[in-house]
């Protein structure tokens, strides 16, 4: 169950990790673009896409919350399934389900998130208490 918290009469969700915002915002840009999908393409790759895109983002927001043994796991699955959206958006593009300027604004935001995650899994893997260990020796 989500905590919303409740104040002044406004509801605010949970803080998130700022790679899984920038997972939700991109994923609010890629729900725009997919209804301009051509019908042939957004029941096929499209949706794939967008099952992706949502595991994603998934396994993001849980290695927030885990701890750094599984931590390490989610996020390399989250990184892998990024890259598999980078490269069916890649495909969409060459065959024009996707133009030029929707492909690239995607783009831009996957390179963007492809950095924040590496970022956050190179700092998780110096944390892991196998690396702290050989640190010591």
């Amino acid at each position: 169950m989500i905590d919303l918290k409740i104040q002044n009469n406004k509801v605010t969700p949970p803080r998130l990790v700022p790679v899984v915002l920038k997972l939700k915002d991109t994923y609010n840009v890629w729900q725009n673009y997919l209804t301009h999908f051509p019908k042939a393409n957004r029941f096929t790759i499209g949706s794939k896409i967008d099952v992706l895109f949502l595991e994603a983002i998934e396994y993001a927001f849980l290695a927030s919350y885990n701890h750094t043994e599984q931590k390490q796991l989610l996020l390399n699955k989250s990184i892998s399934k990024v890259d598999l959206v980078k490269l069916l958006l890649q495909l969409s593009w060459e065959i024009k389900a996707l133009d030029n300027k929707k492909y690239a604004h995607l783009a831009e935001q996957f390179a963007e998130i492809g950095k924040m995650l590496g970022g956050w899994r190179k700092q998780n893997l110096n944390k892991t208490p196998e690396n702290i260990s050989q640190e010591k020796q």
